[in-house]
């Protein structure tokens, strides 16, 4: 995979300042199209609103009420449609299938920033997929990666552990199982692991499989949950059980209902991602390209913070909990 170095980034958006004058911020209207409504992309939103607001351009934003290609195509054609968007900030809901729509995006002269998730195997220079500008978001597969051994340390690299995920084919959640089981198999060897189970992004089914599955495997340690509602509908099945502590809970995605699950003994490790960042970056992508920037790097990883018990009241880890106002 392609690698874009923070310096790189800087590098671009300090051109901002030298680029020619000849587009006007006011010239260049953005749309924004996130995965769904919850709090990871909410807060997204807010560093895409910031940064427009800081660098004078329009944002239009339309969220599909649900996860999903048949719903997220169809508000990604009536964008197109509209007629006036130079750019596109979005999180594909599927690495293959929003290939096609997003191309007749680029075909109607709208420019793409993937935010979140990618399009194809997200190698934007030499890949299969290189019509994107640039994808901005967590590397996935170090993601999952963190999580099993934050896991397999807790649980001395003994017991059985499932993974409870989202949708099947979208980038940033195939990376984490493919984190989590690779070093699970490689470090952890006498850690079963089951799953994954794919909830489809509703918090109500995360909850009922996790349930079935303790209900299935009294001898269950940890559950690794890779988004917002797979960790939260997972906590929330360990909580009602009474097993918090017992089964140790790792969670993707630092929100308000995870950090209340690691208050109450259920989950134990929440890794941050940075959606703030990841938004108000792919803005300034969006406008020192429409500048003449041509240096806006092809992929940048924003991070993560590893909050735990330990550190969940010190601000320097707290800042990065999702708050949505």
């Amino acid at each position: 995979m392609l690698r874009a170095s923070h310096a790189l980034a800087a590098a671009a958006l300090a051109a901002l300042s030298i680029a020619s004058p000849s587009v006007l911020a006011a010239d260049i209207k953005i749309g924004f199209l996130p995965g769904v409504v919850d709090p990871f992309y909410q807060v997204m939103q807010l560093g895409v609103e910031a940064a427009a607001k800081d660098l004078g351009v329009e944002v239009v934003t339309q969220v599909p009420p649900t996860w999903g290609v048949e719903a997220q195509t169809p508000i990604l054609d009536a964008m197109i449609a509209r007629g006036d968007l130079s750019y596109l900030i979005t999180a594909p809901v599927d690495k293959d299938q929003m290939i096609a729509p997003l191309q007749q995006a680029v075909d109607a002269g709208i420019k793409v920033i993937t935010v979140d998730t990618f399009l194809g195997d997200g190698n934007y220079a030499t890949g299969p997929v290189t019509f994107p500008i640039s994808y901005v978001g967590s590397d996935n597969v170090e993601g999952g990666r963190i999580a099993a051994r934050g896991l397999g340390n807790a649980l001395a690299g003994k017991g059985t552990v499932y993974i409870n995920s989202t949708n099947p084919n979208v980038s940033s959640v195939e990376g984490r199982e493919q984190g989590f089981i690779e070093v699970m198999a490689t470090e952890f060897p006498e850690i079963k692991v089951i799953g994954p189970d794919y909830n489809l992004d509703d918090l109500n089914k995360a909850q009922q499989q996790t349930a079935a599955v303790i209900e299935q495997n009294p001898d269950l340690k940890g559950v690794f949950g890779t988004n917002v509602f797979s960790a939260q509908g997972a906590g929330t099945a360990v909580q009602n059980a009474g097993l918090g502590g017992a089964v140790q809970v790792v969670a993707y995605d630092a929100t308000k209902d995870a950090i209340e699950l690691m208050n109450n003994g259920v989950v134990s490790m929440a890794l941050a991602q940075k959606p703030f960042d990841m938004g108000y970056l792919a803005v300034e992508f969006a406008v020192a390209d429409a500048k003449g920037v041509t240096s806006v790097p092809r992929r940048v990883e924003t991070g993560f913070a590893i909050i735990e018990k330990s550190n969940v009241t010190d601000p320097n880890f707290s800042r990065f909990i999702y708050q949505t106002k």
